[in-house]
């Protein structure tokens, strides 16, 4: 197989397609285009506590650090979109933690996308991706055709929305490349005026996430005690928030396009986990932490987690 044989991707995509990804593109894997913004951000501290970030800089400059050789970027996109009522009293998850792990869900459907490359071409190496990896997933995403960036800073489908898990599977193999994708929020601000904390900052010609004054990083990734400004803003969110995209027109259902906002079908997702009330979960044990927490992403925030930020929403309802 010459190095420089660009192969045809349709069948991928009707294998991609038939594993329940909604998208699929590929790139080339060459360096991420805005890897000089990342560094400018990390530099500002941005960041936050996440110094893992900082770390895996050096390896997010290019896909030949995570698979030597590699030729093609295949992004993929699965919708994880369903319901997500408040109820009182009882803990509120962000919608993409509401069933199974993410992590294990597209990495299950990555590996059997690489069975099939491997399967066609004997020769072929590849690495699935799947949010941990040290890779600018959002860059290749939208160079495969996936979605553009809006001001909230995730990736926008135009025809979907963002309610969408990003997958890339790195590959050897030439195939044909797909157009990147284009778009823009135009005039609307409506998540950077929603965000309760501010976390949407305009700098340097671009929007760009505070993660410090992040919910999702204050209610996840953030392991102190959070800020007296910003505990009260938490409001009630347990673990992640979904605040800036529910308020995204992108995410508006329309009858003209089924494919927006469109419930996801991933069974994995639509299991959703029973978690106990917020008194409970403010004081929960080791073992039924252990017992509830496997296999999901809310397993992240850990034990003192958790019982932190059921204590923010308790006190945050007590004080409305």
């Amino acid at each position: 197989m010459p190095n420089n044989q660009s192969h045809c991707s349709d069948d991928l995509k009707a294998f991609a397609l038939s594993l329940g990804f909604q998208s699929f593109g590929v790139c080339l894997a060459t360096p991420p285009p805005h890897m000089g913004a990342y560094r400018e951000w990390i530099d500002k501290g941005y960041h936050g506590t996440m110094s893992y970030l900082a770390g895996h800089a050096a390896l997010k400059a290019s896909p030949q650090e995570l698979l030597p050789g590699a030729k093609s970027v295949i992004a993929v996109a699965l919708n994880y979109n369903q319901d997500n009522p408040v109820v009182e009293g009882m803990p509120h998850i962000a919608r993409y933690a509401l069933g199974r792990d993410y992590h294990k869900v597209i990495r299950s459907k990555l590996r059997k996308l690489a069975a099939w490359i491997e399967g066609q071409y004997p020769d072929a190496q590849t690495r699935a991706c799947v949010d941990s990896a040290p890779i600018m997933e959002r860059d290749y995403a939208q160079m495969a055709g996936l979605g553009w960036f809006g001001k909230n800073t995730c990736l926008i489908d135009s025809k979907r929305g963002s309610w969408l898990f990003i997958g890339l599977l790195l590959t050897t193999v030439n195939f044909d490349i797909d157009d990147p994708a284009v778009g823009g929020c135009g005039t609307c601000r409506k998540c950077v005026d929603a965000c309760p904390t501010g976390a949407l900052v305009f700098e340097d010609e671009r929007w760009q996430l505070d993660a410090r004054r992040c919910i999702s990083y204050l209610t996840i990734e953030y392991h102190g005690e959070v800020d007296t400004e910003l505990a009260g803003q938490v409001g009630g969110w347990t673990f992640g928030c979904d605040v800036c995209q529910e308020v995204c027109p992108f995410n508006e259902p329309r009858i003209s396009q089924p494919d927006r906002a469109a419930v996801t079908t991933e069974q994995d997702f639509l299991r959703r986990r029973e978690w106990p009330w917020l008194t409970q979960l403010k004081v929960i044990q080791e073992d039924d932490w252990d017992r509830l927490s496997a296999g999901s992403a809310i397993r992240r925030t850990g034990i003192e987690g958790i019982r932190r930020n059921a204590a923010l929403n308790l006190a945050a309802g007590e004080g409305s």
